[in-house]
């Protein structure tokens, strides 16, 4: 029976495995645009970076603030790198540029974790914001190292092409990052159920008694931050390289860093894939989001906090809970509901929307006129009609919200109840 229920496992992984796999390779082919191939690409390497830095805040509950400092340091190791290989004709191939700007990552997290982890929780946390700060300041003080405003350039097709194979063609650049992407995000999987990342794990429950056990907390913390940063710099190397360009006061600063932050936790920090969410979210967000509204940041923060009041488990916590519905039969119950409360959103999102984007008009572009044009309708935000629209608009969306909001929680508190009681059932019959 045990050896039935570990081939159905392992099976069971090869299908995800080899899934994931599947899709890298395929995205492509159904996505060809210049801006799909970047946008993919940049999901890509995003991947590896949310994943380094959920080994720090999922895995073992380091709220860390100063991530794109060993992002930012693979980024320059791999620039320095292809510099001087292209200055001196030596044969370095760029396939293996991610593994130097992974191992200064690594060799960079010394140091800084070894301070870094002598502390736990906020202490912790506010060492990493210090020594980020610190970090950005050093690359601004020496702009000849660090590039200075301008950053340093880099050509990523020196040398000779190798079977056709130059990495200029974004769509060969690609396939670059997805295999990184697959490797790195298999090997951190694979650093999960090792003993020092079940230990980690354990540090960041109770540290009192895994010390009491044998193990030195910091000393497991330590090891942990060193492997999350060769990962990190592995992802800003790549990403450097995706861009050709590293600018020190962008790619180590704190914003880069709470980007992270924000978008792993969107994705999930509990569930392994959730960063993979958030790296897809973040690019969406930064790349298609900012390009349809500048108040793209107002609606990013709205939804983080709506996230942590509603949803703290992150997007990848809410599709487990509807995959456990789903195998109990009972997600079928909720299309009604499901689809009540998407049109109310829907309608709140219309009419919020529309204030925001005449506020931010009146503010930002009040000489082109108070004529706005949103969603295809033309709209005169200098008259009282268009205000009063949205809001009646969007307060009809909030009590529609609040009134389906209500039948769903108690609809779903009911079918978890009946969850529940069916394991008790089955755990006695057994």
């Amino acid at each position: 029976m045990a050896a039935h229920m570990t081939g159905t496992a392992a099976r069971r992984r090869g299908l995800i495995w080899g899934g994931f796999a599947l899709v890298l390779l395929a995205l492509p082919l159904v996505f060809r645009s210049s801006l799909a191939l970047n946008m993919l690409s940049q999901i890509g390497y995003l991947i590896v970076i949310c994943l380094s830095y959920n080994l720090l805040l999922g895995q073992g509950g380091m709220l860390s603030f100063g991530h794109a400092v060993f992002t930012g340091m693979g980024g320059y190791a791999a620039v320095v790198a292809i510099s001087y290989v292209d200055a001196h004709g030596i044969a370095f191939p760029l396939v293996l540029m991610p593994l130097v700007g992974g191992l200064f990552g690594a060799l960079v997290s010394v140091p800084l974790g070894y301070v870094s982890t002598r502390k736990a929780g906020t202490t912790f946390a506010m060492i990493s914001l210090g020594i980020g700060e610190l970090v950005v300041a050093f690359a601004i003080m020496l702009p000849d190292l660090f590039g200075g405003d301008g950053g340093i350039s880099i050509n990523r097709t020196y040398g000779k092409p190798l079977a056709g194979i130059s990495f200029g063609p974004q769509i060969q650049l690609y396939y670059l990052i997805a295999a990184y992407c697959f490797v790195c995000t298999a090997l951190m999987y694979a650093f999960t159920a090792t003993p020092l990342g079940r230990m980690l794990n354990a540090v960041r429950d109770n540290p009192e008694r895994a010390q009491f056990v044998g193990y030195d907390p910091q000393l497991v913390r330590w090891y942990s931050f060193i492997i999350a940063g060769f990962f990190a710099g592995v992802g800003g190397a790549l990403g450097t390289i995706n861009f050709e360009i590293f600018n020190a006061a962008d790619s180590l600063s704190g914003m880069r860093s709470g980007a992270y932050l924000l978008f792993t936790f969107l994705g999930g920090v509990t569930i392994f894939f959730g960063p993979i969410i958030g790296a897809v979210l973040m690019v969406l967000a930064t790349v298609l989001l900012s390009e349809l509204t500048a108040a793209w940041l107002l609606y990013l923060g709205l939804i983080f906090v709506l996230m942590i009041m509603y949803a703290p488990g992150g997007v990848a916590s809410l599709i487990m809970m509807n995959v456990q519905m789903a195998r109990s039969g009972k997600l079928g119950r909720f299309a009604g509901l499901y689809g009540a409360l998407v049109l109310a959103c829907a309608v709140l999102l219309l009419g919020m929307s529309l204030l925001v984007e005449m506020i931010y008009h009146m503010q930002l572009n009040a000489a082109m006129g108070s004529e706005i044009r949103y969603l295809g309708f033309a709209l005169d935000a200098g008259r009282s009609a268009p205000w009063l629209g949205a809001a009646a608009v969007a307060l009809a969306g909030a009590l529609a919200v609040h009134q389906v909001g209500r039948r769903f929680a108690r609809a779903w508190g009911a079918a978890q109840e009946e969850i529940e009681l069916e394991q008790q059932r089955t755990g006695q019959a057994a």
